[in-house]
C-alpha cells in the first residue's frame, strides 16, 4: 500500500457542511442494510471486551451475527473502563441550565483544540442521549436528585451539568451492564467467548483484513481465526510511560500489530494527562490511582505562595496561599480543561511550589465546600473517593487537602479510521480509545465512557452492516490458507526470539527505563531538542533489549514475562513513532504542548495554517522511517478561535 497525500478518505457523509445535524441521520438512510436472515451468515471478531467491545459485541449478537470476542483477561469485567470514576456525558439537560446537543458538540470541538472532525464529534453529542437512555435500561444505578430524575453535574471544560455519575464509579457501573448485556448474547449462542487469549497478529490478504492469529495465555497455544470482518476495541497506549493511570496489562499490541500490516497510525503525539491523581512515591511505581475529576466542582486547588514550603497545609494562612487556577481564568476556575489544569500544575511544581513529602503535588482542598455544604453533603457527593485517598495515603481529606498531581491517561491518538470506524484497510474497523479519537488533541472528562458506548452500540452496528452487504455469499478465508500459516509462523518466531535471548535485565527494567525517556522528552511539555534526543535515544535503548532482555519461563504456560516483551517491544516502535509525530507538528494544540509555540501568556498557541489535519503515519518495515499522510480538516460550525477559559 502506498498512498499519496491528500488520498485518505474519510467517508464523511454527503451534506455535512450544509446540515451537520441531519448528517448522520441521512448517512444511515444512504447505507446498505443487512436483512435479519442474512446476518446469520456473516462472522465478525471483535477483539477486547471493555465498554467499546462489550457493547459492539452485544449488539452485533442482538442483530444475529456470529460474533467471536477475545479478551486477555479472565472476563470483560478486567477491562480498564471499568476503573473510571466521574461519569459519562450525555446532552439531556435535565439542570435545565443550557446545555443541548450543539452545545456539547461546540465544548468537545472547543476543548479538542480544532483538531477533530465536525461530523463525527457532533454524532457523538446526538448519540449521548441514547447512551444514558440505554444504560437506565440496563439497570446502571446512575445517581438520582430529590425529584427522582437522574443526577447530573459539570466536569472540566464545560459551564453545564451534563455529566451523570453513579456514585464516583460509573466506568464500572457502565461496564456491568455492557457485560450483562454481552453475556445474555453468550447464553443465546450468537457470541463466543474467548476468554485469557490475546490477539498477536491480523491477518491481511488481497488488502483487506481476513482474521486474527491469537495465543492461549494459559496454554501458550497459537490458533488462527477468520471472519469477514475484525473489529479492534483494545484501548490506548498510554502505558508507553509506564507510570500511568492504566492498569498495567493495557498495551497497544492488536492496534501496532494492524498498524505493521498496513493500517494507518494517526495523532500518536496526542496524549492526555489527567489533572487529579495521586502523586507517585517513588520511581519503581508502576500505577498512579486515578482520582475523579469530579472532584474538582467543589475542591479548590492551590499551592503555597512561597517556594519549598514546609509547613502543615493547615499551618498556611489564606494570604499566603495561590489558587492559580481561579486566578488565572475567573470564568472556569478550578473546572479548565484537562490540558489546561495539568499543565499549570507541572508549572507551579517546577516552580518550587510543589507539595508533599517529595514536593511533586498540589492541593485539593475541600474546607471551603464542607464549610458551607456541610461534612455529610460531601461525603453523601464524594465519599467513596475520600475512603480510596485516605486508605492509599494515610491522611483524612475532610480535615487537610487532598494531594494531586497530573498523571497520563488517555490517548487521543489511535489507528487511523473514516467515518464508518473502518481503517484504510477494508474490514478492519477500530472502535474506542484504540482509535484515534473523535476527541481531537484534548478529551474533556466523561467523554471517553460516551464514545466507546456511542461507538459499540449506536455507530458500528450500522457502519459494519454496510460493509457485510457486499460480502453476502462469500465465506470468510479458510485458515489452512498460507497467509494464515505464514502470520502463526512469524507469531511463533517471535516468541521464540524472548525466550531464547537470555539477557541479564527483566522486561520491567527496560519499560521503565523506556518511561522515563518518554516522560522527559515527550511528556507534558516537548521541544524539538529534547525530541530529537528521544528519536536518537530510544533505538539504542530498543537494541539493548533486544540483546539483554530476561524472558523467564517458556511458551506453553501463563508467563505473563513473555507477554509483557511482547508488548514492550511495540511500545519501542510507539515512541519512536511519537517523538516523530511531535516533532513533525510544529505547533501546540490540547495535549500535544510544543514549547517553541505558546503565547505571551504560556497558552499552546495553535498553526491552524499549516496543521489543521490529521497525520496519518504508514509503516515502512522494520527501521525505516514511517510515511507521514495528512487528512484536512474543515470547521463550518465551530470556526477555530484562540481558545479562552478566563
Amino acid at each position: 500500500m502506498s498512498l499519496k497525500v491528500g488520498e485518505l478518505n474519510s467517508n464523511l457523509p454527503q451534506g455535512a457542511a450544509d446540515n451537520i445535524a441531519e448528517a448522520w441521520t441521512n448517512h444511515k438512510f444512504d447505507m446498505k442494510l443487512v436483512n435479519p436472515a442474512n446476518k446469520r451468515k456473516f462472522d465478525v471478531i471483535v477483539i477486547g471486551s471493555g465498554l467499546a467491545g462489550s457493547s459492539a459485541a452485544a449488539t452485533m449478537g442482538e442483530l444475529g451475527y456470529n460474533v467471536k470476542v477475545f479478551t486477555y483477561n479472565d472476563s470483560p469485567r478486567r477491562a480498564h473502563s471499568i476503573a473510571a470514576q466521574g461519569g459519562i456525558n450525555g446532552a439531556k439537560n435535565y439542570q435545565n441550565d443550557g446545555d443541548s446537543v450543539h452545545r456539547l458538540f461546540y465544548d468537545t470541538v472547543k476543548g479538542g483544540d480544532f483538531r477533530s472532525r465536525e461530523a463525527n464529534v457532533h454524532r457523538l453529542a446526538e448519540v449521548s442521549v441514547d447512551i444514558i437512555d440505554q444504560a437506565t435500561a440496563q439497570g446502571v444505578p446512575f445517581a438520582r436528585d430529590y425529584g427522582g430524575l437522574l443526577d447530573n453535574r459539570s466536569f472540566g471544560g464545560a459551564q453545564v451539568s451534563r455529566t451523570f455519575y453513579a456514585r464516583g464509579q460509573t466506568g464500572q457501573q457502565l461496564l456491568l451492564g455492557a457485560y450483562s448485556a454481552l453475556m445474555r448474547q453468550v447464553g443465546a449462542g450468537t457470541v463466543e467467548l474467548h476468554t485469557r487469549t490475546e490477539m498477536l497478529d491480523v491477518v491481511v490478504h488481497d488488502g483487506a483484513a481476513r482474521g486474527v492469529v491469537v495465543r492461549d495465555l494459559v496454554t501458550g497455544e497459537v490458533t488462527s481465526h477468520s471472519a469477514h470482518a475484525v473489529v479492534l476495541a483494545t484501548g490506548g497506549y498510554g502505558n508507553v510511560y509506564y507510570l500511568s493511570t492504566n492498569a498495567m496489562m493495557c498495551n497497544v499490541t492488536a492496534a501496532w500489530r494492524a498498524h505493521r500490516r498496513g493500517a494507518l497510525f494517526a495523532n500518536p503525539c496526542y496524549t492526555q494527562i489527567h489533572p487529579t491523581c495521586i502523586p507517585s512515591s517513588d520511581e519503581f511505581q508502576s500505577k498512579l490511582t486515578l482520582m475523579s475529576e469530579s472532584l474538582r466542582n467543589d475542591g479548590r486547588i492551590w499551592v503555597p505562595d512561597g517556594f519549598d514550603e514546609s509547613r502543615d497545609a493547615a499551618d498556611i494562612p489564606e494570604s499566603e496561599r495561590d489558587y492559580y487556577l481561579e486566578r488565572k481564568y475567573p470564568a472556569f476556575g478550578n473546572l479548565v480543561p484537562r490540558d489546561v489544569a495539568s499543565r499549570n500544575a507541572k508549572t507551579v511544581v517546577d516552580q518550587g511550589k510543589g507539595v508533599g513529602p517529595l514536593k511533586n503535588g498540589v492541593y485539593l482542598d475541600f474546607a471551603d465546600a464542607i464549610g458551607r455544604l456541610g461534612k455529610e453533603a460531601i461525603a453523601a457527593k464524594y465519599g467513596n473517593l475520600f475512603d480510596m485517598y485516605e486508605r492509599i495515603t494515610g491522611e483524612d481529606p475532610y480535615s487537610s487537602p487532598m494531594r494531586i498531581y497530573p498523571a497520563t491517561h488517555y490517548t487521543m491518538g489511535g489507528l487511523w479510521v473514516d467515518y464508518e470506524l473502518q481503517s484504510n484497510l477494508p474490514g478492519l474497523f477500530c472502535v474506542g480509545e484504540a482509535n484515534f479519537s473523535d476527541h481531537g488533541a484534548n478529551r474533556l472528562g466523561a467523554s471517553a465512557l460516551m464514545q466507546g458506548l456511542a461507538d459499540g452500540y449506536f455507530v458500528l452496528p450500522y457502519t459494519i452492516g454496510n460493509y457485510l452487504a457486499d460480502q453476502l455469499g462469500d465465506a470468510p478465508m479458510s485458515t489452512d490458507e498460507p497467509a494464515f500459516a505464514g502470520v502463526e509462523a512469524e507469531v511463533q518466531d517471535r516468541t521464540n526470539r524472548w525466550l531464547a535471548t537470555k539477557g541479564t535485565k527483566s522486561v520491567d527494567y527496560y519499560h521503565r527505563e523506556l518511561g522515563k525517556l518518554v516522560w522527559n522528552y515527550i511528556g507534558m511539555e516537548r521541544d524539538a531538542n529534547g525530541l530529537e534526543k528521544a528519536i536518537s535515544e530510544i533505538p539504542a535503548l530498543k537494541a539493548e533489549f533486544y540483546k539483554n532482555v530476561r524472558v523467564l519461563g517458556d511458551g506453553e504456560s501463563l508467563n505473563q514475562s513473555l507477554e509483557k516483551a511482547g508488548r514492550v517491544a511495540d511500545f519501542f516502535e510507539l515512541a519512536e513513532l511519537k517523538a516523530r509525530d511531535s516533532l513533525a507538528r510544529e505547533e501546540s494544540c490540547g495535549g500535544h504542548f510544543r514549547v517553541e509555540h505558546q503565547d505571551a501568556e504560556g497558552e499552546a498557541k495553535r498553526d491552524d495554517e499549516n496543521f489543521q489535519h490529521v497525520a496519518a503515519w504508514e509503516w515502512n518495515g522494520e527501521d525505516a522511517v514511517q510515511t507521514r499522510h495528512q487528512e484536512e480538516l474543515e470547521f463550518n460550525y465551530v470556526k477555530p478561535s484562540t481558545r479562552s477559559y478566563k
